[in-house]
């Protein structure tokens, strides 16, 4: 089975129908790029925000381009102690939202848009809830899934999942994008077995903010680069190669920035990764069991503290919790729970950690977890909430 089949039985093949998680921040403005005019706050990307709020909120990524699918940008508020949720509206307009991110300074929200052109959206966000759309620019790539913002708040990064690449774009001082300023292939090594070229997953910025590091599922590789800020250029330093047919697809680092943590999606498994600040060198570790023998794991969360991380399993719809040791090195199996929905694609905590949100992509549902910050136990927060083929769920 090829790689985009593959990517389609998975359930997220909707090109051929169109041809992270931060606590709130203060009521600033995203940082201005590398050259830029000082910004100031009384721009568009910073809208005042109220200082204690019974709820907050939850952005929601969606396919519109797939049955029964959302319009737009789904808008909900949870409530930060019971995990309740209830939905606000849409942000329209915006085409295949599937992955979410938030600028560092909390004005404005991006999103791509995952279809045969790929783009990437920047939202400003309002107070009043009256979030307006900046605009969208071309990712030169197609099938964008994933998107983050570097540290500096001065770029937008993003993976082109079909075409294997990588892009940059800079972050103009309303929070709008400005051109892309680079575009990197992955060309080598060559793609894993079954796959018909490279497939780039993610793309993050390593706690230290030294490199950059793109996940390729389709090469089996984990690409390390140097983002130059002040051009918005990447430069590879290294890659990391992991077994043939392992599938990468989303990389976790601990808190320590000293260890990450990468979920496999064709084999089934996790490995540890060493991660050097200096040289930006991944060293992974011996593949892990799931807990599960038949899925295909989407994405792991490691909380705050550092003591836990979660996985989830998509097609046996499960959350796999591990224990995290010495620091960051080890990983032990504890247990699994049920999602409560059917295939769950992606996983957030909340800003305080003792919430943990599940996108149910096929199921249309949100489900929502307490997590014991002493044991890192699961215990359901209610009935899920309602989401059409949720894909992404960021709760800030």
């Amino acid at each position: 089975m090829s790689g985009v089949n593959r990517r389609r039985f998975m359930g997220m093949g909707v090109l051929a129908a169109t041809s992270a998680v931060a606590a709130l921040p203060a009521p600033v403005g995203p940082p201005a790029p590398s050259g830029s005019a000082p910004r100031t706050a009384e721009g568009p990307s910073s809208p005042a925000r109220p200082r204690a709020a019974a709820t907050r909120p939850l952005f929601l990524g969606t396919y519109t381009s797939a049955a029964g699918g959302g319009t737009g940008v789904g808008l909900a508020v949870y409530d930060p102690t019971t995990g309740a949720v209830s939905g606000t509206g849409t942000v329209p307009g915006v085409d295949n939202p599937s992955y979410l991110a938030v600028h560092p300074a909390g004005g404005t929200l991006y999103t791509v848009n995952e279809q045969q052109d790929g783009g990437v959206t920047a939202i400003a966000l309002a107070e009043d809830g009256n979030h307006r759309v900046l605009g969208t620019r071309s990712t030169g790539g197609a099938g964008p899934t994933h998107l983050s913002v570097h540290p500096d708040g001065g770029w937008l990064l993003s993976a082109n999942y079909t075409s294997g690449s990588v892009a940059v774009h800079p972050v103009e001082a309303s929070g709008a994008l400005g051109e892309r300023t680079d575009l990197v292939t992955h060309s080598a090594p060559p793609p894993g077995p079954g796959q018909g070229g490279p497939h780039a997953h993610q793309i993050v910025t390593s706690p230290d903010g030294g490199h950059v590091l793109a996940v390729d599922l389709g090469n089996d590789t984990v690409y390390t680069y140097r983002l130059d800020t002040s051009a918005g250029t990447l430069t590879q330093v290294s890659y990391a190669r992991l077994r043939p047919g392992a599938g990468p697809r989303h990389l976790t680092f601990h808190p320590s920035g000293a260890y990450a943590y990468l979920a496999n999606e064709l084999d089934n498994t996790v490995v540890v990764c060493a991660y050097d600040p200096a040289t930006g060198l991944l060293t992974p570790g011996e593949p892990q069991p799931t807990g599960t023998s038949d899925g295909f794991p989407a994405q792991l969360v490691v909380t705050g503290n550092g003591a836990f991380a979660y996985l989830a399993n998509r097609g046996p719809n499960t959350l796999t919790r591990y224990a995290v040791g010495a620091d960051g090195a080890t990983l032990r199996l504890l247990d699994t729970v049920a999602v409560g929905g059917d295939f769950p694609r992606q996983l957030a905590l909340s800003p305080g950690g003792n919430l943990l949100f599940a996108a149910n992509q096929r199921s249309n549902s949100v489900t929502v977890f307490h997590v014991d910050q002493d044991s890192g136990s699961l215990r359901s927060a209610g009935a899920p909430f309602p989401a059409p083929v949720a894909v992404c769920a960021l709760p800030l």
